[in-house]
């Protein structure tokens, strides 16, 4: 008897030396609480998913100080080129890599909704007190250049100031599809720009300035007013409830299945932990749309 209790007590004095031997895994605490999620991530792409991007990576790295996060816009079309190419861990875009990407590419990254963003069309704050609704036809007159001058939408006599986007960035793409049904905006504009800080200021100096941002690019931001279209605001409650038409989801594509550090923070922007701070930035949880695209 004595024996065996001898033989239990040495098995369990293995087992737990080896258990304290072992080095945490990627993602768990050690004893006093830090974090071991370490490396580096890179991101590029969407303007209108930049923000949201930037504020779950300094939430992360507050939990997962030992990681590194450097995030660039530069457009949909660059975000997914570039992670396709292995330049990036993380290409974000505002629509399917299927859009933008040849179908071999596209077939090769994982995609991750992380939200839903709404974009809304915006005007210069001299304009609004004259035009603070325009119907969706009124809105593809306007940038397909049929309309010139708002007085032929009811508003001053002053010419219109287009501020668009160039063809890579997926905020264009997104705008094109559900605001203008799919019609081309004229070519040559004055003002294009895919930094959307850029365009608010464009439109803020112009009187007769128009031009589409990201909601979330509005919450700190009153220097210039937003459009209802069909006498519907571009709000997060008229995007959660399915009024309001000009939505998408917000992708984070990865090429193959992520790992690592990344694979933490993907799964980070996603949790319920950072919905609240999602919301907070003007953009849509997609567990909590009542519609679906």
């Amino acid at each position: 008897m004595r024996k065996a209790v001898s033989f239990l007590l040495v098995g369990a004095m293995a087992l737990s030396l080896a258990a304290c031997s072992q080095t945490p895994s990627q993602g768990s605490s050690t004893g006093d609480g830090s974090s071991t999620v370490s490396g580096s991530i890179t991101g590029s792409g969407s303007s209108a998913l930049l923000p949201l991007a930037q504020d779950a990576a300094d939430k992360f790295k507050d939990k997962y100080p030992d990681v590194s996060i450097t995030l660039n816009a530069g457009g949909s079309g660059t975000g997914l080129k570039q992670v396709a190419d292995g330049s990036v861990d993380i290409g974000n875009s505002d629509v399917e890599a299927e859009k933008k990407l040849e179908a071999d590419k596209a077939a090769q990254l994982v995609d991750h909704k992380v939200c839903v963003v709404t974009m809304a069309p915006v005007i210069n704050k001299e304009l609004a007190q004259q035009v603070d609704n325009l119907t969706k036809q009124q809105l593809i007159d306007i940038f397909t250049g049929k309309v010139t001058n708002w007085k032929d939408v009811g508003g001053p006599d002053e010419e219109i100031v287009l501020v668009t986007r160039p063809q890579t960035s997926g905020t264009r793409a997104l705008f094109q599809e559900y605001a203008l049904d799919g019609n081309e905006e004229v070519s040559g504009s004055a003002l294009e720009t895919d930094d959307s800080g850029t365009l608010l200021e464009s439109v803020s100096q112009n009187k007769g300035a128009i031009g589409y941002v990201a909601l979330s690019y509005l919450v700190n931001n009153d220097t210039v007013s937003t459009v209802a279209i069909d006498g519907v605001e571009p709000t997060m409650e008229n995007t959660y409830n399915g009024t309001y038409p000009v939505w998408g989801y917000e992708h984070m594509y990865t090429k193959g299945e992520p790992a690592g550090a990344v694979k933490a923070y993907l799964d980070f922007v996603t949790s319920e932990e950072y919905a609240s701070h999602m919301e907070a930035q003007g953009y849509c949880v997609t567990a909590k749309m009542t519609v679906s695209r």
